[in-house]
């Protein structure tokens, strides 16, 4: 049984993954994303049986992984789980088409095309980077002029992923969401994300949002399973909020932050993923 943990940087999250691979008596094979080289048109050998998948990058992540995945080592998250959830336009395209309650959102490429998005959500509406994490450059728009302002902010940006435009309805939920985090096929804890003074509207718990803890009720479960059925079984952190018409899922995280939602649930997270990686890998 081979077992290798991919990532960038020893986080907090990592050390704990680590501690609970010892307590479980499986060493974890280290392949640190930056150091890597990858004989890619080489026949090589497969060295690793299960390698759990934590790295920061999006870009190493996605090369890295279908590496791995093409030597038949079996990665979680898979190939296809990180395309989809580290693209925003894809993860709401495959929720949508799924049936899974998600805000409705609009992909524009053009200044134009973006503010006729604008007048069909209404304001307030939500604008998002298609890629991207920790809630940077996610931008509540009150108005139009403030639409404006952003898109001109954006088009004067060098990357060109930064010109496609995910515009996204505003929920108008109760200064908090919710991140679940998926085993396999358990939902094993979650956590309210609370903004404060210090987040404003954000949530994110690495922006300045609290976390405490939220009871896994059947609606939750159901809807959490059901999302990530989108992609292949793995390691997941969904991200909900509360609507007026019940819970809608507006994310999933593939390579999910958990070291703030230990204390407030009681649940060694580390300690499922590490047991749900041992399991893969007896199969």
């Amino acid at each position: 049984m081979r077992i290798g943990i991919c990532y960038t940087l020893i986080s907090a999250e990592n050390k704990m993954l680590f501690d609970a691979a010892k307590k479980g008596g499986v060493g974890l094979q280290r392949v640190v994303d930056s150091e890597s080289l990858l004989p890619i048109t080489q026949k090589e050998s497969k060295e690793l049986d299960v390698l759990l998948q934590r790295s920061v990058s999006f870009s190493r992540s996605l090369c890295l992984t279908y590496y791995f995945e093409r030597l038949g080592t079996d990665v979680i998250n898979s190939y296809k789980a990180a395309k989809v959830c580290g693209d925003k336009m894809l993860s709401s395209f495959e929720l949508g088409a799924s049936g899974v309650p998600t805000p409705k959102t609009f992909v524009a490429f053009t200044p134009e095309s973006a503010r006729l998005a604008g007048k069909r959500l209404g304001f307030p509406l939500v604008m998002k980077p298609v890629m991207g994490s920790w809630a940077r450059m996610v931008h509540k728009i009150n108005d139009e002029d403030a639409l404006d302002a952003a898109l001109e902010s954006r088009e004067e940006m060098g990357n060109p992923w930064q010109k496609i435009y995910y515009l996204q309805e505003h929920i108008d939920k109760p200064g908090r969401d919710i991140r679940a985090f998926v085993v396999g096929e358990e939902v094993v804890a979650a956590i309210y994300r609370n903004s404060t003074e210090k987040s404003g509207w954000i949530t994110n718990t690495g922006r300045g949002g609290t976390a405490s803890k939220c009871e896994v009720t059947p609606e939750l479960r159901e809807i959490c399973l059901k999302a990530v059925k989108i992609v292949d079984e793995g390691i997941y952190g969904v991200d909900l909020m509360e609507s007026g018409n019940g819970l809608v899922v507006h994310e999933i995280n593939h390579t999910t932050e958990f070291r703030n939602s230990i204390a407030p649930t009681g649940v060694d997270i580390a300690g499922k993923m590490i047991g749900y990686v041992i399991a893969r890998a007896k199969k």
